[in-house]
């Protein structure tokens, strides 16, 4: 079976003598002996199981775990420690890892372990593909309004041909999701819909990303990889964020777009792909035009087919179907049976200024639920900032409560809490310590 297993411990001989074994078992095995340069990797290779010492240098394990997850939620994480301790055990399941073994006593047990982990980690894989798979149409795009009703209509038009197509808007205003629908509408969804947000990456992760590498191509290319390029063969290459593209990439990226040919980072052979390509960006690319960070003759070649998605604030008779949209969903996910929500809910709703557009007003219904009580929401459910700034939660004994009862919706997933707090986990582990939350 092949995989790719990542062992961060800072006990050396430990180190090499779990790398030898895992090798000899015919695993791809990475080592790292510190926190930092574990999570390092993790931003190069595909792992899909950690094996890591739960007392780092500078880090905890039990505490780490939410990190690794972060990194690559469909990998699964073994931690080892030299001193069982049940509370840690049980927080480390908490935070999401699969297992928690005690060195020297369960060394027997690591390659079962790894192997029965591998087997979660295939399931998790399958069931991505099986989501991927069911493709979001038009009917996905929530809204009536006029602003949304005509973006709608423009992307049912085009998604008849094979035009490259432009999305334009703020951040949270449903680009992927508009992207999505085209594809499932056009003559391509029987292809793959593949997407890529080009700010998420350095230079190099996004080129490897985009057209593949052959082994040796960089320092950690230990094996060929398939770019997203050619994943999107006959099927529809989404590009979010294409305003961030480095320079050097715009060029390649123009050039598989008029020839479909590219060549892989470390190779030489030309490939050729048949994608459609859909771009977005929240970015005045005229603007970055003139300024010199993009491409003029990439813009045209992406503008041949442009659609505004218009933000939340100039579509606010949609507002109250939204939230009732994901006041729905989150009653499923969350198994409750009747939510009752007030009308003064959605009227606060509309009048906030959403900067976030859908995205935050998602975030806002979820927060607003994990905090109601007895199954009702209303205005008070709600904590938003105004534009005087007069319903924002200050109070630290307010704050408190309210991280508390996050951390126990969260059963004490310090990502997923910061996750619904809407700040990050660092600020999270601040306040844990400022509040005494140990």
């Amino acid at each position: 079976m092949s995989a790719k297993i990542l062992i961060i411990d800072d006990e050396l001989k430990l180190l090499k003598l779990l790398g030898m074994i895992l090798r000899q078992e015919g695993f791809e095995v990475f080592e790292a002996s510190s926190a930092r340069s574990g999570l390092n990797m993790l931003d190069v290779h595909d792992v899909d199981v950690i094996l890591s010492d739960v007392r780092l240098p500078d880090g905890f394990g039990v505490d780490l775990v939410t990190q690794y997850k972060t990194k690559k939620p469909h990998s699964e994480v073994i931690l080892m420690t030299a001193y069982g301790n049940i509370p840690d055990g049980v927080q480390a399941m908490k935070n999401g890892a699969y297992d928690y073994i005690v060195k020297g006593d369960d060394n027997e047990k690591i390659i079962p372990l790894v192997y029965k982990a591998l087997e979660k980690v295939k399931e998790n894989r399958k069931n991505i593909q099986e989501e991927k798979k069911q493709n979001i149409s038009f009917e996905n795009v929530i809204g009536s309004s006029q602003p949304i009703f005509m973006a709608k209509k423009l992307a049912e038009k085009v998604a008849q041909t094979d035009a490259t197509v432009l999305l334009t808007g703020e951040t949270g205003t449903g680009k992927e999701v508009f992207a999505n629908a085209i594809h499932t509408a056009s003559n391509r969804n029987k292809g793959n819909f593949v997407a890529l947000n080009c700010s998420a990456f350095s230079k190099e992760i996004l080129e490897s990303e985009l057209f593949g590498h052959k082994k040796g191509a960089f320092t950690g290319a230990v094996a060929d990889k398939k770019g997203l390029v050619e994943e999107a063969h006959n099927g529809t290459l989404f590009l979010d964020e294409i305003g961030e593209m480095p320079l050097e990439l715009q060029a390649k990226l123009l050039r598989v777009l008029e020839s479909g040919e590219y060549i892989k980072m470390g190779d030489t052979k030309i490939q050729k792909s048949n994608f459609r390509l859909i771009a977005a960006t929240n970015r005045d690319l005229k603007e970055e035009i003139q300024k010199g960070n993009f491409r003029e003759d990439l813009y045209f070649r992406l503008n041949i087919f442009g659609i505004h998605l218009p933000p939340l604030r100039e579509r606010k008779e949609d507002i109250p179907v939204l939230a009732q949209f994901f006041v729905d969903r989150f009653s499923k996910s969350m198994q409750l049976e009747k939510v009752n929500v007030a009308e003064n809910y959605f009227e606060k709703l509309k009048n906030a200024s959403w900067k976030g557009n859908i995205r935050e007003l998602k975030n806002s219904v979820e927060r607003s639920m994990i905090l109601m009580e007895n199954n009702q929401l209303n205005s008070d459910s709600l904590n938003l900032e105004s534009s005087d700034n007069t319903n924002v939660l200050s109070m630290s004994t307010v704050e408190k409560q309210h991280i508390i009862k996050v951390l126990n919706y969260t059963k004490g997933n310090k990502a997923e809490a910061a996750r619904f707090l809407d700040i990050g986990i660092a600020t999270l582990y601040r306040k844990i310590e400022e509040f005494g939350l140990k």
